[in-house]
Parts: C-alpha cells; structure tokens; sequence
C-alpha cells in the first residue's frame, strides 16, 4: 500500500483492460484532454495482447496503477484454484507470453494506493484483490476503511455507484453511459467505472471513466472499438473460444 500523487485537474479513470489492445486504443482515442490516469487493474488476462498492453498503459502520463487479480494470476502469485477452468488458461497462456519487462512492471504494482483526495482497490477496501462490490451492504463495510470522498474500484466489470448511507443491502444496476455524478465529499461515493476490455453489462462498447477534481464530477463514458479484431486474434492465440463471444455480447 501506498499514498498516490496529488490532485490533478482531469484523471482518466481505467479498469479491466484485460489484455484487449483494441478497447484500450478506442479508448484512449475516444478520452478527452486529461492530466493523469488511474488505472484499478487486471491489466492481462483473457485477452491477446497482455504485453502490447503493458506497454502502452505504462506509458500514460500521470499514471497511478494497481494489480489485480488476473495479473497475479499470470506472475504465478495467485491460486489457480480460485478461478475457472477458462480463467485458469487464459492465466497459463498469459504467463507463458509475457516478457521480463511486462513481467517487472506488473510485479511492482501495490493492491493499494490513496492520496488526499482518492483511495484506490481493484476489489474493495476491504479485500483489495477479490471482493466484487455490487451490494449496499457490502459497500457500508468499506465506507469505514476510508476517508477520502471517492473511493475508485474495478473487478466487477460492471459500470456502478455505491453512496454512503443508503439503506437496504441489495444489489445496486450499472450507471449509465453519459451520466455525470457530482464528487464533491457528502456523500461519499464508491464508483466503478467498468471494464475497458470485457464489458459484462450487457453493453459491449469498452467502459471507463473521466474525474474532473476541479469541477467535482465524475462521467461514465462508452466507445465502441473493433469487436471482430479483438476476437479474431483470441481465436487465432488458441485462446477459449467463449472468450472471444462474450465481447460481442458484452458479458
């Protein structure tokens, strides 16, 4: 764990790239000017291109990043037995085809990182690596374990907000693309702003986030990118079939 930068005025905001190079590329085309990045991680996994990946999200300007749990998978720091049978090979492909430097770079990501104004968890704050957060009360535990006003996670892959103080604990739908929520302290928000490269919404456009501390809104954006690529060089890596259906259907 750590502390991150400080504030920034525009921070893209990334999770769940998952090795698809052609969601990352429409998205950082489609991204308006921004100062910094914060990316929630599974970088690899699933996806074709976990190196190409690698190296373009290192190299984004202002970037404050973190692992997950595909990612640990594919360094061999985490139980294949926690995940599926389709997951556990993409995970050995994936280890089989990064290089040392993807390798380093994942390796030296932290589960989590805060500054004053953001915490960050790809799961959770309270299990950082593998809790999915998609119910009210799930969310009042990890509202304790901070105290900035936004908390950003990812893993779910799924577009969603959680406010502090809401009643009841059931299940909390997908924000919509286009919404603008205001970040602003009280009350204090846990946002996900969805996978980039495996959508599971129901929407296959890649998924991701813009903050504008300045202004104190967040904006969940959507781009469409080149679905048939993407699957076709899953096809082509000997990847699982379904792996490459699930992005046309956004699930």
């Amino acid at each position: 764990m750590g502390r991150g930068r400080r504030r920034s005025v525009r921070l893209l905001v990334l999770s769940d790239v998952h090795a698809n190079l052609e969601a990352l590329q429409a998205v950082l085309e489609d991204a308006p000017a921004h100062d910094a990045v914060i990316y929630l991680g599974d970088l690899v996994g699933y996806g074709p291109n976990p190196n190409e990946c690698v190296e373009c999200v290192q190299s984004l300007p202002g970037l404050v990043a973190l692992v997950g749990n595909h990612d640990l998978a594919a360094l061999g720091q985490a139980d294949l037995d926690a995940f599926n049978p389709i997951a556990q090979e993409a995970a050995l492909w994936t280890g089989r085809t990064l290089t040392n430097r993807s390798r380093d770079f994942l390796a030296g990501l932290g589960a989590t990182t805060w500054s004053d104004d953001y915490f960050l968890a790809h799961g959770s704050p309270r299990e950082p690596i593998w809790e999915y957060l998609e119910r009210d009360g799930q969310a009042r535990t990890s509202f304790g374990l901070f105290t900035q006003p936004v908390c950003f996670v990812g893993h779910t892959h799924v577009p969603r907000i959680l406010e502090e103080g809401r009643n009841g604990g059931g299940s909390v739908p997908p924000a919509r693309a286009g919404r603008h929520v205001a970040v602003c302290g009280r009350p204090r928000l846990i946002i996900n702003p969805g996978g980039v490269g495996q959508p599971r919404d129901g929407d296959p456009r890649a998924a991701y986030g813009l903050w504008d501390t300045d202004a104190g809104e967040f904006q969940f954006r959507r781009v469409p990118y080149r679905v048939a690529e993407a699957q076709k060089k899953i096809l082509d890596a000997g990847l699982p079939e379904s792996l490459a259906y699930r992005l046309a259907a956004g699930l």
